[in-house]
């Protein structure tokens, strides 16, 4: 049984990165981020600074939430999200099943030719760390134009065919990818909840035994301004 002191992530197993989201501008005139969808995690968006906007589009239809300091978002898996970029906009993200996204959680909503295997897939979104900056951006800022225009695909369409075709698409990509996945979840996030039950257990029988182990932890990024999907990233290990 996991304990609290065994476990070295973050409460509940989520992950945090600080986020400096895209200025670039696309195609519409809009500026910002690359438009993904999760397949198990649900995101939050802490809102540190700036101005924007996350556009969303799901089986419910397209949305447009607005971003201030203080506005704490979220969306579940399934939701595409884009972030717009108004006025230097940064974030906080807080990210569910720590380990997963950086696993290959999030599919990026490209054209349907570059859906149908993840060899193509990875071809088309590869960032490679080995070459200069200025290249990864060229590389980063092309990959997220090709996702718009698989996202403005899905927006325009008519009827719900699209879209679930994405999702199967989508799940097809990650399927190779999902015994790795369940062993990142039971390490983690299945882990931190047995752990609770066992202390509630504990105490129960009026044992605090687990309190004797208690840590303290505190860590420092160890990667900044890495090109993410939606802008610039700040990263902790074992985060994305």
């Amino acid at each position: 049984m996991v304990s609290a002191g065994d476990f070295t992530g973050l409460p509940g197993a989520v992950a945090v990165s600080h986020l400096s989201v895209y200025d670039w501008p696309a195609a519409d005139g809009v500026c910002g981020g690359t438009p993904h969808m999760h397949l198990t995690c649900t995101e939050a968006y802490v809102v540190t600074g700036g101005r924007g906007a996350v556009q969303t589009l799901t089986t419910s239809g397209y949305e447009v939430t607005p971003l201030a300091p203080g506005t704490v978002a979220w969306f579940t898996p399934g939701t595409i999200h884009r972030l717009v970029n108004e006025d230097d906009l940064r974030i906080t993200v807080l990210m569910q099943n720590s380990g997963l996204p950086e696993a290959g959680d999030a599919v990026l909503t490209l054209p349907p030719e570059y859906l149908t295997d993840p060899e193509t897939y990875a071809a088309a979104t590869a960032i490679p760390a080995d070459v200069p900056e200025a290249e990864q951006e060229r590389i980063a800022r092309a990959r997220r134009d090709l996702a718009l225009e698989g996202y403005r695909a899905l927006r325009d369409a008519d009827g719900p065919e699209p879209l679930a075709a994405f999702h199967r698409a989508a799940a097809a990509l990650v399927r190779p990818r999902l015994d790795e996945w369940r062993e990142r979840w039971r390490r983690g996030a299945d882990a931190t909840a047995k752990a609770t039950g066992d202390q509630l257990d504990r105490l129960e029988r009026g044992d605090v035994s687990h309190l004797a182990a208690a840590v303290v932890r505190a860590e420092q990024p160890t990667a900044y301004g890495k090109f993410g999907m939606c802008g610039r990233l700040n990263v902790y290990k074992g985060m994305p």
